[in-house]
């Protein structure tokens, strides 16, 4: 029961540590995990209960490499191979000799087997500590490249080295040639394992779709058994499980297989779902470091045959062998690669220096180097303590919250965004957007829905057109501008109207019923839009969106209110939906009028650029000729619903999109916020496209 609850307790220290990030973007999401996790170390209601070492390895590291292999870009992994794999296994081994046999002279009490060991588990890196990072630095498709393929094969190498190192540690022996022979089983029959089980996963997961008995409950399912099968099923065969699961997830590709709403829901479901399970494994390791940290501190720091001061010097001794190595090794990658043109070395330039150092602090040490050091048994063969367990532990968190930091302040100062305007990258970005939101639109179409889908897919359609056309647009962010000043000129005319109403009643209830209803509603979509179109996430923003949200909704029960009591009063209510949406269509017609004659009066002046005006002149007419060329019809009404039901489906598959590119670390966060933004001024278009 107690491992239950220190487990509820880790997954709300998780949800919490997603809400914090956000209101500190320059502080990587995993640094903040860690201060939660050293945090609740000291609550008193947190349980104090052990993880299993053997189940903290299936459990965390068979479903984080196979997600890590699978989701890899396998076209950027092959142009970089050579770079990644001399990293992955060539640096990853250097560090572990380096670190064991240094440690091992500094400190004798660490014997040499264990201080290999913890060389091995320091090899692998995190890449996904660097993509969660504040969002300042700019790192380029390559070195992402490099890095990204780089943490994939080093945990398999480290992983394999360590659990060697670790077994001479648990025995005493260390048999050089026996080793090597076991290493080489190990490495090529958990890769072979792991291929035929991909071979033979493809098979039945194709062969199940084919026949139609696929879900998307039985395949997600499956899905996630997958990974610890192919861990537990490499053990019993005495095979590496780690690299049985990479080969595995390099090679599995039955989801992108089929064509068919079906397949597509399943598939966005089944990435949705990874996605939870990724972040919250991630996050859980994080925050059990953190955990770990005050008890392996307390334990160092009151013993007393420990020197606490050469305890922390060895964390920095460790770290700069680390970093200092890795340098080395990436400065003479780049001196002795060729020229893909000239084929010839080149010399290192200031910028390649840059470059190597860009590459060396982007490989901070994190989960991997955490859950391997959780392994370590608490007693060796004979029964007694496993000597120095705690230290070990660490010095290896030590390591990882250094080079965190390192990676944190310093990637920013040597690959720092150049202050170019993030608006002319963001046209091409929002294209791709929206190209996703149609493709997953599409997947969606049912009988019962076709006509609401394919209208919002021609609106989609229209706005990349638009987009298309203003890819030279010198200064997007003025058009921008331009667009919320419009929206402020419609929501001047129709409070403007509102209140002529209102002072001036019509003769009979209905009209005037109706004519107040249509004002309130548009009213209402315009300050919506406007509330999440600010670009200012101040205070003053905050205080003025909860005051716009009070008014909308005492606006909104003021109309319910006498909506209900109209029909308690009558059988029938005075108008009918059909009639609002007739009037409130009348109304954008009228603003739509309004804003137009203020655009041509735009035109003269020189506050607004004149083809901005133009641009959004032409859009204008466009909605005014769309919402004119509809007749008024009887069931409008019930088709709008459904066509706004769509739209809102739409919206959150696209700020879905933008999460995920934002997590794969295509986009940063101010990025990110421009999209959410756009999502709701295009929003305006769409509206009144309809």
């Amino acid at each position: 029961m107690a491992v239950f609850e220190l487990i509820l307790c880790i997954i709300a220290a998780v949800v919490v540590s997603s809400f914090a990030s956000r209101f500190i973007p320059r502080v990587s999401t995993p640094l903040v995990q860690i201060a939660l996790g050293v945090l609740v170390a000291y609550l008193p209601f947190f349980p104090d209960a052990q993880l299993n070492p053997e189940l903290f390895m299936v459990l965390f590291i068979a479903p984080l490499l196979y997600l890590e292999a699978h989701e890899i870009d396998k076209s950027a992994l092959l142009k970089t191979l050579k770079l990644s794999l001399s990293l992955a296994i060539g640096l990853a081994i250097a560090t572990m000799v380096a670190v064991g046999f240094i440690l091992h002279a500094v400190w004798p009490v660490i014997s040499l087997a264990s201080a290999l060991a913890l060389g091995a588990a320091l090899g692998p890196t995190d890449a996904v500590a660097v993509s969660s990072l504040g969002k300042e630095a700019s790192l380029s498709q390559r070195q992402r490249g490099v890095l990204k393929g780089e943490s994939l094969f080093n945990d398999a190498s480290g992983i394999v080295g360590f659990q060697f190192a670790l077994a001479a540690a648990f025995t005493g022996k260390f048999a050089v040639g026996q080793a090597a022979g076991e290493f080489a089983v190990s490495f090529f029959g958990g890769t072979l394992f792991g291929l035929i089980v991909a071979a033979i996963a493809n098979w039945v997961f194709e062969t199940v779709r084919s026949l139609g008995w696929e879900t998307t409950t039985t395949r997600i399912l499956m899905e996630l058994f997958l990974p610890f099968l192919l861990y537990l099923g490499a053990e019993e065969f005495h095979v590496s499980g780690i690299l049985a699961v990479v080969a595995a997830g390099l090679f599995i590709r039955f989801d992108r297989t089929g064509v068919g709403p079906n397949v597509a829901r399943t598939n966005i479901v089944s990435t949705s779902v990874w996605g939870v399970l990724s972040f919250s494994l991630n996050g859980a390791v994080f925050i059990l470091l953190g955990m770990q940290l005050p008890r392996a501190m307390t334990a160092s720091w009151s013993d007393p045959y420990i020197n606490n001061t050469l305890l922390i010097g060895i964390i920095l001794l460790v770290t700069a062998v680390v970093i200092v190595l890795r340098f080395i090794w990436v400065a003479g990658m780049l001196r002795l690669a060729r020229d893909v043109n000239t084929g010839k070395r080149r010399k290192m330039t200031l910028e390649r220096w840059r470059s190597a150092a860009v590459m060396t602090f982007g490989g901070p040490k994190g989960t991997i180097t955490l859950s391997l050091m959780f392994t370590i048994p608490y007693s060796i063969a004979g029964g007694a303590d496993f000597p120095m367990r705690d230290e070990l532990i660490f010095i290896a968190s030590g390591v990882i919250i250094v080079t965190l930091l390192l990676a944190n302040f310093l990637l920013p100062l040597l690959a720092p965004n150049r202050g170019k305007d993030p608006s002319a990258e963001m046209i091409p970005i929002t294209v791709e957007v929206l190209r996703n939101t149609v493709e997953e639109l599409t997947g969606r179409i049912t009988p019962e829905n076709r006509r609401a889908v394919l209208m919002v897919i021609d609106l989609y359609t229209k706005r990349i057109a638009r987009l298309q056309q203003r890819i030279g647009d010198v200064d997007p962010q003025g058009l921008e501008r331009l667009q919320i000043e419009a929206l402020h000129w419609e929501k001047e005319f129709v409070r403007d109207r509102l209140a002529q109403i209102k002072a001036t009643p019509a003769a009979d209830a209905a009209t005037q019923e109706l004519n107040e209803e249509a004002c309130e509603r548009m009213l209402d979509q315009i300050m919506n839009t406007l509330r999440h179109t600010a670009s200012d996430p101040t205070s003053g923003h905050a205080v003025s969106q909860i005051r716009g949200r009070a008014r909308m909704l005492q606006r909104r029960a003021r109309n319910y209110a006498k909506r209900t009591i109209s029909k308690i009063r009558r059988t029938t209510p005075l108008v009918s939906e059909d009639q609002i949406f007739a009037r409130t269509r009348e109304l954008q017609v009228e603003a739509i009028h309004h804003v137009i004659d203020r655009l041509v009066d735009e035109m003269g002046n020189d506050t607004y650029n004149t083809e901005h005006c133009s641009a959004l002149l032409l859009d204008y007419r466009r909605a005014e000729a769309s919402l004119q060329a509809r007749p008024n019809v009887s069931g409008t009404a019930a088709m709008i619903t459904q066509v706004e039901e769509v739209k809102r489906e739409s919206y959150g598959i696209e700020l879905g999109v933008i999460q995920d590119m934002l997590e794969a670390g295509d986009i940063n966060r101010a990025q990110a916020r421009t999209l959410r933004r756009n999502i709701y001024v295009m929003q305006v278009d769409a509206d009144s496209g309809i």
